[in-house]
């Protein structure tokens, strides 16, 4: 057996189900998975290579070919590419001859893109060997390159090159409230599983991923479902472009989190959780990890905790390897359980059939944070914030065009344009709320509310002033959506690719008003044809943009009436030809809007 891969497969207890942390290994001890590694550990796992190869291929953090001893990964999020690094890239390449993609003839560097680092408040930035780099300069990757040149392993850079900042510009209740560890735990002790429960369903606390459903809800549910296990999953998996708040949350409530997964964990009855962490954020894993060996060593975790008999939960740590699609929980599971993060269908629900079939609750960092809280001050403190029908408060990334980008935390019902002043915005023309997915804001729009009812959102709040290129900011998440589709469904997989298709054309001033119609058509069709949230929302910026910003749009066009470069019904040929059909109705109209 290749050396490091017993160890590998040893820490991991040969589990199949830790097959995503297998490769992981792999990759940190070899800089790739070779053909012969994959052959191994299937054969160790009692897998089909297929399924091995499959995974390893799956996610974009993990090569299966080798790649440089430096391996670094520009972001490619918008607000990174406005603050200039594009160019930054740039003079990396060039300093080493390279092109974007390509590894150096001697093996020592390779240079890709990745969507998003969760640094976008102190961007442009990017990954070496998966270790973040904040605020590049043409200063600091000068120095990079002269460390790169001289051989100097990652590890021994100055520190002063990782520094990750937190920039929290305004706190409320769940920023600054502290936890005492066990004390929403002895609450929920006293209370009971059963009151807990119905604690929760008072506090009207909705989910923080965006889609706001009742945790409470999700959470009964769950606990009703038959069966003798179950489990409570962390998703900490934000990969939205534009949203870094996890980040914030895990570096310094890492405490209230856990506190709040065992608080779920006695509601349910559930004797296990798992954090499911973003690839982009290893530097957090020595966090969370000694906060876990903290809590296990205070009774927090583990058996009997507080000295409740039969009282028995643990959290393990699951880190992700790089797929956006993997914030969708049944992809999450999926990944969990070791396999590509395809989303399952729908019904049955993870709250009946989750982790291993079994009945899981799925929450994010910032919900399960705000049940430690419920838990030990009530449902009636939590409601006394927000609005009717969104209680609390809720965590915004705020990036982009503004003087001071950061964490600001409200309560539910706060204007857009009052997050815009606090911030330091000026000038400004459009806010993407919830990122690439979620809402675009046009400057008539900044009196609506960041609210389930108004303005939904996921955590992000992308600014962009009157300077910018609106056609330009939707093609960027165009090419998000085209890269990080799983390609499970058809709709998703050829619509992300035709958007960013068109979208190219219309950039490069060949578009033309047909490409305007087929733009709006694909996003409808992805809108409501799509296996996932991924797909379904994937058309979002194409609409709000033609809607919003339509001279932006039709400024791009040479000239109305030429005729398109990209022919989309002639691009479907392929799949006329693999179903054998060529009557009209497998034929686009152009003439139909």
């Amino acid at each position: 057996m290749k050396r490091g891969l017993s160890e590998v497969l040893a820490g991991n207890a040969y589990d199949p189900t830790r097959l995503v942390q297998i490769l992981r290994g792999m990759m940190e001890l070899e800089g790739y998975i070779s053909p012969s590694v994959i052959t191994e550990i299937a054969a160790a796992l009692d897998l089909p290579r297929s399924a091995v190869e499959g995974v390893a291929g799956f996610y974009s953090f993990f090569e299966t070919e080798p790649r440089g001893r430096y391996r670094v990964h520009f972001s490619d999020n918008i607000t990174d590419e406005l603050q200039g690094s594009v160019e930054l890239r740039q003079r990396l390449l060039d300093a080493f001859h390279l092109e974007l993609g390509e590894v150096s003839r001697d093996g020592r560097l390779s240079v890709k893109l990745t969507s998003c680092t969760g640094m976008c408040d102190q961007g442009p930035a990017m990954l070496v060997n998966g270790r973040p780099i904040a605020r590049l300069t043409p200063a600091r990757i000068g120095a990079i390159c002269s460390l790169i040149r001289g051989g100097s392993p990652v590890d021994q850079w100055p520190e002063n090159l990782f520094t990750v900042d937190t920039h929290l510009e305004r706190a409320d209740r769940l920023l600054s409230t502290p936890i005492p560890p066990g004390a929403a735990i002895d609450a929920a002790l006293a209370r009971g599983a059963a009151e807990t429960l119905a604690v929760v369903r008072r506090s009207e606390l909705r989910g923080r991923g965006g889609a706001g459903f009742g945790t409470g809800q999700k959470w009964t549910a769950c606990a009703a479902a038959p069966g003798p296990d179950r489990y409570v999953v962390c998703n900490a998996d934000e990969g939205e472009p534009g949203t870094f708040k996890d980040r914030v949350l895990l570096m310094h409530h890492a405490d209230a989190l856990i506190e709040g997964m065992t608080v779920a964990g006695l509601a349910i009855g559930a004797r296990k959780g798992f954090i499911y962490l973003r690839a982009e954020y290893p530097f957090l894993k020595p966090t969370l990890e000694a906060t876990l060996a903290a809590r296990r060593a205070a009774g927090l975790l583990g058996k009997d905790i507080r000295g409740q008999r039969g009282f028995d939960f643990d959290v393990d740590l699951h880190m992700g390897a790089g797929a956006y699609v993997c914030g969708e929980e049944t992809a999450l599971l999926e990944s969990l359980e070791g396999r590509r993060g395809i989303p399952r269908n729908r019904p049955p629900y993870p709250v009946t059939h989750g982790y291993l079939g079994r009945p899981t609750v799925v929450n994010n960092v910032e919900t399960l944070i705000a049940t430690a809280q419920i838990a030990l001050f009530g449902d009636e403190w939590f409601r006394t914030l927000g609005t009717p029908r969104s209680a609390g408060t809720r965590v915004l990334s705020v990036s982009g065009d503004v003087a001071r980008p950061g964490i600001y935390e409200y309560p539910f019902g706060v204007t857009v344009s009052q997050v815009l002043a606090d911030a330091g915005a000026e000038r400004t023309q459009a806010v993407q709320v919830s990122g690439p997915s979620g809402t675009l804001l046009a400057r008539k729009e900044f009196g609506r509310r960041i609210a389930f009812e108004d303005v939904p959102s996921a955590g992000a709040f992308m600014v962009f002033d009157e300077s910018r290129d609106m056609v330009r900011v939707v093609d960027n998440f165009a090419r998000f959506f085209a890269h990080e589709s799983c390609g499970f469904c058809t709709p998703c997989r050829v619509g992300t690719t035709l958007v960013k298709q068109m979208m190219g054309h219309l950039v490069a001033g060949q578009g033309s008003r047909r490409h305007l119609k087929d733009l709006a058509r694909v996003s409808k069709v992805m809108k409501q044809t799509s296996q996932c949230g991924l797909g379904g929302t994937a058309g979002n910026p194409i609409l709000d943009g033609l809607e919003k910003f339509e001279p932006a749009f039709y400024g791009r066009l040479p000239s109305l009436e030429v005729r398109p470069v990209f022919d989309l019904d002639a691009s479907l040929a392929p799949a006329r030809e693999a179903t054998g059909r060529d009557d009209a109705g497998a034929h686009l109209d152009p003439e139909r809007g």
